[in-house]
């Protein structure tokens, strides 16, 4: 089980096959890497499951491999469109995902692919981003100008990117960290950094397309991937409000509007995670959240309730068609840009 969803196993991965098992998704969600928060959003579970499962679809139909098998309604596993409700569950291959060794601060990736071989999780996570928002952290690696923006210093507004930019980060050490391409490179393994950048703005590239027809601007997202016997395949679940950032007339329609709003209603338990991820890094001590003195507030009930919305209205409107009962994608932005 993670935060925001539940992972079952029907067939183990071994070294040289690929396992199969399925994603069960749930109403619960996660920000700023707390874990699951105290509330859940209705019908959540099923429009990341859908969404994710168009995009799989959208991806195969361009040619670019995945883990997909397919959506899961009444025990069978089928093709979206041959689903009568919005599905919760997705079957998927699975790969084998070694422990990752962790002593004095250091992570040991060499022991990981020992034990990885030829079919294995890439620990790494490929962001990809159109834009720089005004808290990027973007802004603090790097000038306007190493990313082809002409400006001196970085303006208090949203850019957006000349060109995608790829980053790379850590996907299983405590604190997720940008990497630079050498060390990226290592953590990957046999698999080439090259072909994991190609791969990511593939994806993006089909995304934002998507994104742009239903009135979406894709802003920034990430994959994960997995690597079988010399191929390598987008992992995961890609596309969906949790793991990018979309918007809609300026308004954003994802997992960022519950950010802002604790950003904004409970700032000393925003400021309380950041104080307790930055000990854990200067102390080694990898459990940071056991340290935070501060614990997250419920959402009010109008609160759940327009978020919900979001969620139902945005999945409606890319995939263009009516699967949940919502209210239009604009009187469900409208009402979100008012919380």
């Amino acid at each position: 089980m993670t935060s925001v969803k539940d992972f079952r196993v029907e067939e183990e991965p071994t070294a040289t096959d690929l396992g199969r098992g399925r994603f069960v998704f749930s109403d619960r969600y996660s920000v700023f890497d707390w874990g699951e928060m105290p509330d859940h959003i209705p019908n959540k579970g099923a429009s990341l499951c859908l969404m994710g499962a168009y995009n799989f679809e959208l991806l195969d139909v361009n040619h670019v491999p995945t883990h997909y098998i397919g959506v899961i309604e009444d025990g069978e596993v089928k093709d979206l469109g041959e689903c009568e409700s919005p599905p919760t569950e997705m079957a998927i291959e699975l790969t084998q995902v070694p422990d990752l060794p962790h002593e004095d601060g250091e992570y040991d990736y060499d022991a990981y692919h020992e034990v990885a071989g030829e079919n294995y999780l890439i620990p790494l996570e490929i962001v990809f981003r159109n834009t720089v928002p005004v808290g990027s952290s973007l802004r603090k690696r790097g000038d306007p100008a190493d990313y082809g923006l002409d400006f001196d210093q970085w303006p208090d507004e949203p850019l957006d990117l000349p060109q995608p930019v790829v980053e790379f980060s850590t996907k299983y050490e405590e604190q997720d960290r940008y990497l630079d391409r050498d060390e990226a490179d290592e953590i990957a393994g046999v698999v080439d950094l090259d072909q994991l950048e190609e791969l990511a703005l593939a994806v993006n590239h089909i995304l934002t397309q998507q994104a742009a027809k239903a009135g979406f601007s894709h802003e920034d997202g990430k994959i994960e991937c997995l690597y079988h016997d010399g191929t390598v395949k987008v992992a995961d679940v890609v596309g969906t409000f949790d793991e990018n950032r979309f918007s809609y007339d300026g308004q954003q329609v994802s997992k960022e509007v519950v950010r802002q709003y604790y950003k904004r209603v409970q700032p000393d338990w925003v400021d309380a995670v950041s104080a307790a991820k930055q000990e854990a890094i200067e102390t080694g001590e990898p459990n940071w959240r056991e340290s935070c003195e501060v614990e997250p507030e419920n959402l009010p009930d109008e609160i759940v309730e327009a978020l919900s919305d979001i969620y139902c209205a945005g999945t409606n409107a890319y995939v263009d068609y009516d699967w949940f009962d919502a209210p239009s994608i604009e009187d469900a932005v409208a009402r979100v840009r008012d919380l």
